[in-house]
């Protein structure tokens, strides 16, 4: 059991670099792709990083799905995205307010609280039907297709305007940073994962409340970087991007594609809490005057304290 804990703990020690090194190169790659894409930071953050740091959550509600057990994929995608908002852009928030651009983040903020609303009234019926995964996915394509065209026109207004066309060499070695980093930060949310987990197992700590606190802030470990480094160099609208991105990945792209494969049983009481508290924090970071300030962070980590304690609680 000693030797256990030992190998516990040295897994999360592990965790700590290399989540610190992949983090810069993850970032290094998202600022230099939109230099080489000629789209805005925000744009990029929006789509390509989200994306990429919501891959851990695709992988496992399209593993459980199979497995006939999409209610997992359900609870991890809704969660996350309360730990998104509420653990690490809270937790962000109080290094100092963060600037964001309310006109940029607007359109995908406004989507953000459409998207889980819209999931608790189809499961009204105690159920996510593949008919609702399927109309799930097909507005992630159309929210896609839209950023696409987005994309295009700045860049065609970017070449317009007389911009230099980047190379490829760098446009190429930003794409490796960004592959090498998303590697970097998912192999040590998992260490992260199975260290915390061990320890939490060998204390006597109750499998759900493993599952809702230590598992989901595990495979927000991306994201959780991402913004933390952001913010030390300079790129906010990077880490504000990201977790937004994230959200509605999670919300329309994870919960759509396991539905899709195995329809979900999902009670309204557990499909109301987390999707209650999604919302919460959503409206917490309401793009208004330009700024997010530490007291915004403060009501974040109070909602992901009550969502912990709602969640929890029913297990113990």
């Amino acid at each position: 059991m000693q030797l256990a804990q030992t190998t516990d703990v040295l897994l999360l020690l592990a965790a700590i670099p290399l989540a610190t090194l992949g983090g810069g190169a993850f970032l290094q790659g998202v600022v230099g792709l939109s230099a080489g894409l000629g789209a805005p930071r925000l744009l990029v953050a929006t789509t390509l990083a989200a994306f990429a740091t919501s891959s851990p959550e695709l992988t496992v509600s399209s593993l459980a799905a199979w497995a006939g057990r999409p209610g997992i994929g359900l609870g991890d995608a809704l969660g996350s995205n309360v730990v998104n908002l509420g653990l690490v852009l809270g937790s962000a928030l109080l290094f100092g307010p963060l600037a964001v651009d309310a006109r940029e983040i607007l359109r995908d903020w406004l989507l953000a609280l459409v998207v889980p609303v819209a999931t608790l009234l189809l499961g009204l019926d105690g159920t996510l039907s593949r008919v609702d995964g399927i109309l799930l996915l097909g507005a992630f394509a159309t929210w896609g297709g839209w950023l696409t065209r987005l994309a295009l026109r700045h860049n065609r207004q970017a070449r317009a305007d007389g911009a230099e066309a980047p190379s490829p060499l760098a446009t190429t070695v930003a794409l490796l940073r960004l592959l090498a980093g998303l590697a970097s930060l998912l192999l040590a949310g998992r260490l992260f994962v199975l260290g915390a987990s061990g320890i939490a197992t060998a204390l006597g700590v109750h499998a759900y409340v493993i599952g809702a606190t230590l598992v989901s802030a595990g495979t927000s470990l991306p994201e959780w970087v991402t913004v933390l480094l952001a913010r030390r160099r300079g790129h906010d609208d990077v880490g504000v991007g990201t977790l937004i991105g994230s959200n509605l990945f999670n919300g329309l792209a994870v919960v759509g594609l396991a539905a899709t494969i195995r329809p979900i049983r999902a009670p309204l009481q557990e499909l109301g809490v987390a999707i209650g508290f999604g919302l919460l924090t959503v409206l917490l970071v309401m793009p208004r005057g330009g700024l997010l300030s530490r007291a915004r962070g403060l009501a974040l980590l109070l909602a992901y304290a009550g969502f912990i304690a709602l969640t929890t609680g029913a297990a113990l």
